[in-house]
C-alpha cells in the first residue's frame, strides 16, 4: 500500500493532472441527477476532481473528505471551508444529508469485503432517499490495456480485487441501493511507459511486489528490456457505476 501522505505532493502530476481530473468530474456529474444540490466527494485526495465537481454544475454544493492529512491539506484551498479529514468507513455526517456521494479511485484500496461493506453502508446512510452513490469499479482491469508492459506484468502474483463491479453492486443492494447507470472516462496522461512502470514498481505501486521483494527485480529487468522505454502505452479507461437509494 502506498503512503498517501508521501504521495500527496506529486499525486496530481503523476496521475494525469487536470485533464484526467476533468474527465473524471464530467463522468461523475453525468450520473448525478440534475436536481441534486449537495454532493460529498469521499476520499477526495488532493481535491483536484472535487473542485471540478463544484465548478461543473451551478447550485451544487460540494464537500470533500479524506483520511490522509497531507491530502486534506492540499484539498482545503481548492474547496475552502468544505473539506474535512475523515474515514470513508465512518463518515462524520448525519443520515440523509447528501443528494449524491462520489468515491473515485477509493474502493480498490480497501482491505477486503468487510471494508467494502462499511463504505457502501456509510455512503447509503448519508444519502437522502433518491440520492445516488457514484463510484469507480474494476480499477485494476482498467490499467490492463493489452500492451507489452501488461504481458510482462501478467506473471506477477495476482492482487486481491476488492472493487469488482459485481461485488460492489451486491453490497450496494444490501444497503438499499439499486443500479442507476454506468459511465466510462479516460485516465488522460496515465499511459504507462516501461521506465515509469519500473519506477512505480520500486515505490510500491504493485501491492504483491512490495519494495525489497526478491521477485520485483526480475520484473524490473524484463520491463527495462522492452523497447521505447519512455513511450507511454495507451491510457486506461475507467468505469463508474451509480446506485440510487430507494
Amino acid at each position: 500500500m502506498l503512503d498517501y501522505d508521501k504521495e500527496a505532493e506529486a499525486y496530481d502530476a503523476l496521475r494525469g493532472g487536470e485533464p484526467r481530473a476533468a474527465a473524471a468530474a464530467d463522468a461523475v456529474l453525468g450520473l448525478v441527477p440534475p436536481g441534486a444540490r449537495t454532493l460529498l466527494d469521499a476520499a477526495c485526495g488532493t481535491g483536484i476532481v472535487t473542485r471540478r465537481l463544484a465548478a461543473g454544475r451551478d447550485g451544487l454544493r460540494v464537500a470533500g473528505a479524506d483520511l490522509a492529512p497531507e491530502m486534506v491539506r492540499r484539498a482545503a484551498p481548492r474547496l475552502p471551508g468544505a473539506v474535512v479529514r475523515a474515514d470513508s468507513r465512518r463518515l462524520p455526517f448525519r443520515d440523509g444529508v447528501f443528494d449524491a456521494v462520489s468515491t473515485v479511485w477509493l474502493l480498490h484500496l480497501l482491505g477486503g469485503a468487510e471494508e467494502l461493506a462499511a463504505v457502501a453502508a456509510e455512503c447509503a446512510r448519508v444519502l437522502r432517499p433518491g440520492g445516488v452513490w457514484v463510484t469507480t469499479v474494476d480499477k485494476g482491469a482498467a490499467h490492463n490495456v493489452g500492451s507489452d508492459i501488461d504481458a510482462v506484468l501478467a506473471a506477477r502474483p495476482p492482487s486481491p480485487v476488492v472493487d469488482a463491479s459485481g461485488e460492489v453492486a451486491s453490497h450496494a443492494r444490501a444497503h438499499g441501493l439499486r443500479p442507476a447507470g454506468t459511465a466510462r472516462f479516460t485516465g488522460h496522461g496515465q499511459g504507462r511507459s516501461p521506465r515509469s512502470t519500473v519506477a512505480d514498481l520500486r515505490r510500491g505501486w504493485f501491492v504483491t511486489l512490495p519494495p525489497g521483494d526478491p521477485g520485483a527485480d526480475g520484473f524490473a529487468e524484463r520491463l527495462a528490456a522492452l523497447p521505447d522505454q519512455d513511450r507511454p502505452r495507451p491510457d486506461p479507461v475507467y468505469t463508474l457505476r451509480a446506485f440510487a437509494k430507494a
